[in-house]
């Protein structure tokens, strides 16, 4: 079983209500080999809401104390994104799944790269508050910009 994004699964969870549907991890969902998790949501913000970006460091930051979240508003949403993260962690602890699929460069779900926390489209370096929880856990974080037909095959075979 993998825990996927689900944005990435064709549910509308995106900030802005959209969605990131990819067809190859979509297909895993229908075969009942995925569990839709969007820590965001799990954190108790709406959707459609704000956008968010880290300021002031990376997901491991935020973890540490030394980063938060904040909307384009201004808005603090630091507690809801470590809240997220925490449940998003609970589910890949109770599925015992050592790999997530998580959307690139969100705040909570990045694996390599974030927005910067200006609001202005940049990215930098670093990982998202649950991507970054999930791997101090052991747990491997993939973005649907890795996926190609042998890892998925590789993954599967777990």
């Amino acid at each position: 079983m993998l825990l996927i994004s689900a944005c990435l699964l064709g549910l509308h969870t995106r900030y802005d209500r959209g969605t990131n549907c990819n067809g190859e991890l979509l297909k895993l969902f229908q075969q009942g080999r995925a569990i839709p998790v969007c820590p965001e949501q799990l954190g108790g913000l709406p959707t459609p809401r704000p956008p968010a970006e880290i300021q002031g460091g990376t997901g491991h930051d935020v973890l540490a104390g030394r980063a938060r979240v904040v909307s384009v508003q201004g808005d603090d949403f630091t507690e809801e994104f470590l809240r997220g993260a925490g449940e998003t962690l609970y589910l890949a602890q109770t599925l015992q799944t050592p790999v997530a699929i998580l959307k690139a460069r969100s705040p909570s779900c990045g694996n390599r790269e974030i927005y910067d926390g200006s609001h202005r489209g940049s990215l930098r370096p670093g990982v998202g508050v649950a991507a970054a929880l999930l791997m101090e856990k052991g747990i491997t974080v993939y973005s649907e910009e890795d996926i190609e037909p042998a890892l998925l095959a590789k993954l599967l075979e777990r």
